[in-house]
């Protein structure tokens, strides 16, 4: 069961990875924006009137770096949760952000998700 009722951010440049993590969030009770490249999440994370509960992002992206999003991010909203998903291990994260290896099963992104937010 979902532990807040603001919508997650997914940012994700292969369209069916983004379809199914989307889904997947969703059928766990989660509200999801979605997002192709990074300029997409910066319009979202730029417009204070949409609150989001944590930013879910690709580590690879088309536009920019997923780590240097996750910096503007935490610029734009310095309490926001960032949980990247990578294909190469374990990445050099920003401090205090989050990680899950891809490819991952609907029970670790549960899990992940779930452990971020009761954290908050």
């Amino acid at each position: 069961m979902p532990q807040t009722s603001q919508p997650l951010l997914v940012v994700e440049d292969d369209d069916i990875v983004r379809m199914l993590t989307v889904e997947v969030l969703e059928e766990l009770g989660y509200q999801v924006l979605e997002a192709a490249d990074a300029h997409t999440a910066l319009v979202v994370l730029q417009n204070t009137q949409q609150s989001l509960a944590l930013m879910l992002t690709d580590v690879g992206l088309p536009d920019m770096n997923g780590k240097d999003l996750a910096v503007k991010a935490r610029e734009l909203r310095p309490e926001l949760p960032v949980l990247f998903a990578s294909g190469y291990g374990d990445v050099d994260i920003p401090l205090g952000m989050h990680q899950i290896t891809k490819p991952f099963s609907i029970d670790q992104l549960r899990d992940k998700v779930q452990g971020i937010l009761q954290a908050i």
